[in-house]
């Protein structure tokens, strides 16, 4: 028996139906006629490829924008107060 091979667009189109689309790995197995198990390395393979340069790059990407949004709401904040001191003292002075 021999083991049967895939087309790389095949296994990353199952890849994507689990990963982005949210569908269960048996039931994408099932549907496509794969063992479940190869399914899960295909996966598996996905997940660590990922893991290499570029999601360091995401994951910096991700922590700048969050700092970037802390400023942003704490730079809000402070112009909203400095709008309530403004109409204040022109209606204390007027």
């Amino acid at each position: 028996m021999s083991r049967a091979r895939y087309a790389p667009e095949f296994k990353a189109e199952a890849v994507k139906q689990v990963t982005e689309r949210g569908h269960g790995v048996v039931e994408v197995a099932k549907r496509l006629g794969i063992s479940d198990k190869s399914l899960y390395l295909w996966v598996r393979q996905a997940k660590d490829q990922d893991s290499g340069p570029a999601a360091t790059e995401a994951a910096s990407l991700r922590s700048e924008m969050a700092k970037l949004k802390a400023e942003l709401k704490r730079t809000t904040e402070e112009r909203d107060i400095l709008k309530k001191a403004a109409a204040y003292f022109a209606r204390e002075s007027g």
